[in-house]
């Protein structure tokens, strides 16, 4: 099965709005939950429409269907925060955003021409703390804490340079 990156396009929003009706995905991605299916096609529709030079968001796509999507946020002359989630449950598991995020990681050190990349984790969200390990991120640091899942958490910072993801990456 093969999985590819693509621009967001019209049409994407419909994929959303049942991964915001799933409260344990709202909870995991840091979403809003119990939004109206409405909102969710509204706020999609404009990310599909850009979100300016500092923000990308690509669908993340198996077999023709959209599954979810990784984001390089906050976007400056060398660096960028990733992001990553895969919207149905039934997903989870298969390793899709360690694929994606190594799909999305060769752009931004490829084409992208970034240095550096950083990642923020909540603490406890151990699945992503092991894909960020699993990526070649190194943890440096951490920031503010942030509510994740009704409580007030320690977020974890990591940092992954152009060499140390071309070593990894290298079979």
């Amino acid at each position: 099965m093969s999985l590819t990156l693509r621009p967001l396009r019209p049409g994407d929003e419909e994929a959303a709005v049942p991964w915001a009706a799933d409260p344990e995905f709202c909870l995991a991605a840091d979403w809003t939950p119990h939004l109206a299916p409405r909102v969710v096609r509204a706020h999609w529709r404009r990310i599909i429409a850009g979100s300016g030079p500092d923000f990308l968001r690509l669908g993340v796509e198996e077999n023709g269907q959209l599954l979810g999507y990784v984001d390089l946020a906050h976007r400056q002359a060398h660096t960028a925060e990733l992001g990553v989630a895969i919207g149905e449950r039934a997903q989870w598991g298969r390793g899709l955003a360690a694929r994606a995020c190594r799909l999305l990681l060769s752009q931004a050190f490829g084409p992208l021409d970034l240095d550096t990349v950083t990642a923020q984790v909540h603490a406890p969200n151990l699945r992503s703390h092991r894909l960020m390990l699993g990526l070649g991120f190194a943890e440096v640091g951490r920031a503010e804490p942030e509510l994740y899942r009704g409580e007030w958490v320690e977020v974890v910072c990591y940092l992954l340079g152009r060499a140390d993801f071309l070593q990894t990456a290298t079979p």
